[in-house]
């Protein structure tokens, strides 16, 4: 009888590790992160009133992001998906960018999406631009992801300072 029992016992300890569930670990760390905004002239410090005041637009920022064995962020790279509106027919893009700074402010160039002068047209008034790959430094990338006030605007041939703006908002 002894020997069944003990039996018994080495069956249920060898198969208590296999049965027993397994506690959570740690959440894994985000690879992407998503930024967006819509893009208005009145937004624009100071607001555009000549002909671009009727574009509208929006943009949707995703950053891929590298990070070492310790989970830092050491550096990423950006994709930048715009859509643009009711810019009078024949707007010439002159570039597009993030700016580090709060609504109302204006800041120098943070991130340049590598949109050319002249490399989009908007024949119609409206179309937009995809622009991916875009290297992010490790800085800025720990900027972006951890909220910092921060803008994009897309800058047009008629206003080079800005034809429309939003602050970005981490989804």
């Amino acid at each position: 009888m002894r020997n069944r029992v003990f039996a018994a016992l080495i069956v249920a300890l060898a198969l208590a590790p296999a049965c027993a569930e397994k506690a959570p670990g740690p959440s894994p760390l985000p690879s992407s992160f998503t930024l967006t905004t819509a893009l208005l002239p009145s937004n624009e410090v100071p607001p555009v009133t000549n002909a671009d005041a009727t574009g509208r637009g929006s943009v949707t920022v995703v950053l891929d992001v590298t990070r070492d064995g310790a989970g830092s962020i050491t550096g990423g790279t950006a994709t930048f998906t715009v859509t643009l509106t009711s810019f009078p027919a024949g707007t010439t893009l002159t570039g597009a960018h993030i700016h580090q700074a709060s609504a109302g402010i204006n800041a120098g160039v943070a991130l340049n999406t590598g949109l050319a002068n002249g490399e989009v047209v908007l024949a119609t008034g409206a179309g937009g631009f995809v622009k991916s790959g875009v290297n992010v430094t490790a800085a800025f990338a720990n900027s972006l992801a951890g909220g910092v006030d921060c803008y994009f605007n897309v800058h047009t041939t008629l206003n080079p300072g800005g034809a429309i703006r939003g602050q970005l908002v981490k989804q």
